[in-house]
């Protein structure tokens, strides 16, 4: 895919790296990590991504002393000892609070990576620091590619503590983990990010160094109980309701330079509001598409959408009368993805240059997919810091999603489920897949108060076919609910805790779904995922929606798995896009009338729309036959 100049992006970190803010007043908290270590243990981990044969590697430091070097090496291991590739200067940006945090980054950037190989590499600095790992080759032969998810990484008091992350990673290593994919919240300190984030880069460091890694901030780590960041203006309003951002500019930029600086470039680097850059792109690894979103950066905020009156008594997100209408607060020029990512998901979910699979990486799903918030019996009917609302943003970002055939992996709920989703009808989009929290204060329940539609026989009235409380189509098919215990119990698991695992495989086109508990053995016979889980789809299953007609079935000849991308000729639209498996399709459409297929740069003009199942095979030959 075509991305912008890289020397906009260069500008961008430029500015985040330049910029310094007045300090401001902080309560005294205890550190989350000691700061002044040992000056052999000054690099804590280093996050990375390979994508189109560059690699992006940001090693993050503890802070350095007056009169220490302020550049950092990043070298190779050759037959014939460490090679020495790269050389950048340290970040050192000031937060500007009251503990002069600062971020401390060395941000490296290697084109013509050889993708083929495992490299062992080590980040230096000085004399006796290094950080040594393994740069992944891109596993395009592997069967089977998994991704670790994770959302919601607090070690605070109220949240249950500085709890071991061991588990985590044993498992981690257990699964042989393809790529990790942290959703958001990794740090819950409001003020301090660069503490919490160090903390965190050190439980996660020995899966962190050997494996690509997608993190991506969400409200907490930008320093927001909720976030609705409207194109980057400046929030006022209590609980940011006005949308927008409440702490300074130069705290988001280095929040998101040190979250997401590894992840490849942005799609359009263009900053928002304050100079608040953007991070949403794709990645491809694995003959995997991924594509990243930024759930929060574009939203509207809830104040003006008559929900509530945003004061500490009432607030603007939350929907707390059944007879409240939400159709009314899906206003015209409500924003969700905004308009630049639609766009970048227009042209994303064309490309399947490498691509068997695509899937999508947000914060969060396209739903309201709680009903019980808080505590038992805190219900709501209707949560605008869901993407559930505004219901036609999030009707495009589904079908956006679904014209890809994308399967999408989130978490920021607290609550581990499993949707498929509708627009126009029950079943008609994508699955997704809601990851539990690492750890779990504020619970949430999925607890409609109607029974859903077509459940399989005996199962649980809260599965099925449901409207969210903003009138979205919802099938649900797993959820992880907390216990019912006063303040759900005092155990990870009682809490639904937890991890979650995808697995993709290539041969069979399949996507198996995997929520686990806490402290829990995956290699064990013995142990099992929570309820519900494994959930195995297809992925022609992300677009669900019924045929009115079919094209010809196409005959492919000399190519193996070749992309049919089908348009609609009476709008010029493309209807959808998908590297099939084999070499026979039968196109399925949604309206009668003449389409355009094009199979590997073969143009298919005039084919029309007649019955379901139609009889006739068209035999055609690609001009473009890799894969």
């Amino acid at each position: 895919m075509r991305r912008m100049v890289w020397a906009m992006m260069a500008l961008v970190v430029g500015m985040a790296c330049g910029a310094q803010a007045a300090p401001k007043k902080n309560k005294a908290t205890k550190r989350a990590v000691e700061l002044d270590v040992p000056r052999d243990q000054v690099i804590a981990a280093a996050l990375y991504t390979v994508h189109g044969n560059t690699l992006k590697l940001n090693a993050q430091l503890f802070p350095l002393k007056p009169g220490e070097p302020r550049d950092v090496r990043l070298e190779i291991k050759e037959p014939t000892g460490w090679e020495e590739i790269q050389r950048v200067k340290v970040c050192e940006n000031e937060y500007g609070n009251a503990s002069k945090d600062r971020s401390w980054t060395a941000l490296f950037r290697v084109v013509d990576w050889d993708d083929t190989r495992d490299v062992r590499y080590r980040v230096a600095h000085g004399k006796d620091a290094f950080f040594e790992g393994t740069i992944r080759r891109n596993p395009v032969d592997k069967e089977e590619i998994v991704v670790a998810g994770f959302t919601g990484n607090s070690i605070k008091d109220i949240h249950g503590g500085d709890i071991s992350r061991q588990d985590l990673v044993d498992n981690v290593k257990k699964a042989n983990a393809d790529l990790l994919f942290f959703s958001g919240d990794q740090v819950y300190d409001h003020t301090k990010h660069y503490e919490y984030w160090l903390k965190f880069c050190l439980d996660f460091s020995e899966i962190l160094k050997d494996r690509p890694t997608v993190s991506i901030p969400d409200d907490h780590d930008v320093g927001q109980p909720n976030m609705w960041g409207e194109g980057g203006k400046v929030s006022t309003a209590f609980g940011a309701a006005d949308g927008g951002y409440r702490m300074a500019a130069e705290y988001v930029i280095e929040v998101e330079r040190a979250q997401t600086a590894n992840l490849p470039d942005p799609y359009d680097p263009t900053p928002i509001g304050q100079g608040i850059g953007v991070y949403y792109t794709d990645l491809s690894w694995g003959r995997i598409s991924f594509a990243i979103l930024e759930d929060r950066k574009f939203k509207t905020g809830p104040l003006g959408a008559g929900a509530g009156v945003g004061t500490r008594q009432d607030r603007a997100d939350h929907v707390k009368t059944p007879d409240f209408d939400v159709k009314k607060i899906d206003k015209p020029g409500l924003s969700l993805l905004g308009e630049r990512q639609l766009k970048f998901l227009d042209a994303w979910g064309q490309d399947w240059d490498g691509a068997d699979f695509k899937v999508a990486l947000s914060q969060t799903i396209f739903c309201g997919g709680a009903h019980i918030h808080g505590k038992v019996g805190g219900r709501l009917y209707g949560d605008l810091d869901s993407n559930g609302w505004p219901q036609t943003g999030r009707n495009n970002a589904v079908k956006a999603l679904r014209k890809a055939h994308a399967f999408h992996y989130a978490g920021d709920q607290h609550l581990a489920t499993v949707f498929q989703h509708g627009v126009e009808e029950f079943g008609d989009a994508n699955y997704s897949f809601c990851v539990p929290s690492i750890a779990n204060l504020y619970l949430r329940w999925w607890e409609p108060e109607e029974p859903g539609g077509n459940r399989k026989p005996g199962q649980d009235p809260i599965f099925g076919e449901h409207l969210d409380t903003f009138g979205n189509h919802v099938t649900c098919h797993a959820v992880a609910n907390p216990s019912k215990e006063p303040n759900g119990g005092d155990k990870l698991t009682t809490r639904a805790a937890g991890f979650g695992l995808v697995r993709f495989n290539k041969k069979t086109r399949k996507i198996t779904m995997e929520c686990w508990p806490r402290n829990t053995d995956i290699s064990d016979p013995a142990n099992k995922p929570y309820p519900g889980w494994p959930i195995t789809i297809d992925q022609t299953d992300n677009y669900g929606r019924k045929a009115v007609a079919h094209l010809p079935t196409l005959k492919i000849k000399g190519a193996k798995n070749p992309v049919v991308k089908v348009i609609d000729e009476g709008t010029g639209e493309w209807v959808y896009a998908l590297r099939i498996n084999g070499d026979t399709f039968q196109p399925k459409v949604f309206k009668k009338g003449t389409y355009t297929v094009e199979v590997d740069g073969k143009i298919l003009r005039g084919l029309e729309a007649r019955q379901l199942n139609d009889p006739e095979v068209v035999e055609i030959e690609p001009i473009h036959k890799a894969m």
